[in-house]
């Protein structure tokens, strides 16, 4: 029989971040983004996965009748002191599960490398503000630091929708009200809780995920009745992620969602994650702040992903950071290689690279011959 509580006290020893158990493989834990073998068994077998099954369900009949209805569930458990998510689907009709580890001690911005214009958009007495990313790029990590941030500093109701929960907050000078999505839990779905939100009088929404039109259709309205909604979205820019929010639409809705999309969007951080030349794992940000110009980009008939792109990449004045910048900022700072940066973007704006490296490089050679040295 596997023993569950051996291999999860290994990956917390190792620092992973995710342990992946399937049947046929031994236990693996990714690490700084590496996928090892755990060697304290064998490969896993079905009679182990059944075995596993037991150990996260714990025998709670919900839990078991949402996984055989859907086949699938998300949860959270708690070993060590320390919360897991996990989710639990199937393969060829056997469980198979991956565990995110979830650490007690959120980092500071600084650590993560978040650009303070993000955490001054948090002031913000009411819009949109939204955090994306595609899977495993530190959404989550950053949301509930932004949520932390507010809490030490803000005097505000914040209320979050998450699924499932995983850091758990402790009310400070803000009051934090933490809810639970799903069958069984403490709200059934998202779009019902951010609906309710409105009779808590919370000042702040945070929604875990946007993931269809229902949920950001009570998403802007929570924004446009005066609260500040932070919310997040599986897209890899900026620029996509308000052409994802208006594909949630039909065509004969886009323009008018365009102009309310426009008035209450405030800023959008995309983000991304990168083994740096020393082997951990750095933070590449985008981030847009919406301004006019960006304001009479969203509102035009058509909506053009490369126009917004120019528009950040040019608007460091008002905050807003483009992808090449930070690219080319990592590689100045000698914390990614060329090689590297160049692979994080599209070979049409390689030259566009080059060219901001170089400005970057005589930039800081004027500072440092400034400065002395």
């Amino acid at each position: 029989m596997v023993d569950v509580e051996n291999i999860l006290k290994s990956a917390i020893d190792k620092d992973a971040s995710d342990i992946h158990l399937i049947s046929g493989i031994k236990p693996m834990l990714r690490i700084a983004r590496n996928l090892l073998p755990y060697d304290g068994c064998d490969a896993l077998t079905v009679e182990d996965m059944a075995d596993i099954y037991d150990y996260f369900i714990r025998g709670n009949v919900e839990k078991d009748n949402v996984f055989k209805e859907t086949k699938k569930l998300d949860s959270s458990f708690e070993f060590a002191g320390l919360r897991f998510r996990v989710n639990i689907s199937l393969s060829n009709e056997v469980p198979v599960f991956t565990l995110r580890i979830i650490k007690n001690t959120l980092p500071t911005f600084e650590e993560l490398g978040v650009p303070d214009i993000v955490r001054r958009m948090m002031y913000q007495p009411q819009g949109l503000v939204l955090v994306t990313g595609k899977t495993n790029s530190g959404k989550t990590t950053t949301l509930n630091a932004l949520i932390n941030d507010i809490n030490e500093n803000q005097n505000k109701k914040i209320l979050t929708l998450e699924s499932p929960i995983e850091y758990k907050h402790t009310s400070k000078k803000s009051i934090i009200v933490q809810k639970e999505v799903g069958v069984g839990q403490d709200v059934l779905r998202y779009k019902d809780g951010v609906k309710n939100c409105l009779r808590e009088d919370c000042d702040i929404l945070v929604i875990g995920e946007i993931r269809d039109r229902e949920t950001m259709d009570a998403a802007i309205e929570t924004a446009e009745a005066g609260h500040l909604v932070i919310g997040t979205l599986h897209t890899k820019s900026c620029a996509e992620t308000i052409d994802r929010m208006i594909n949630f639409y039909d065509i004969s809705d886009q323009q008018s969602i365009k102009y309310m999309i426009a008035s209450l969007l405030k800023l959008v951080t995309s983000q991304r994650l990168i083994r740096g030349k020393d082997g951990k794992l750095v933070l590449l940000p985008e981030v847009m702040v919406v301004d006019n110009i960006v304001q009479g980009l969203i509102r035009k008939e058509k909506f053009s992903v490369s126009e917004v792109e120019d528009a950040i990449q040019s608007a460091s004045a008002n905050g807003s950071i483009g992808l090449i910048n930070s690219i080319a900022k990592l590689f100045v700072d000698d914390v990614i290689t060329l090689e590297q940066a160049k692979s994080q973007i599209e070979e049409k704006n390689i030259e566009t690279l080059n060219r901001t490296i170089m400005q970057m490089k005589i930039k800081k050679g004027n500072n440092d011959n400034h400065l002395g040295y």
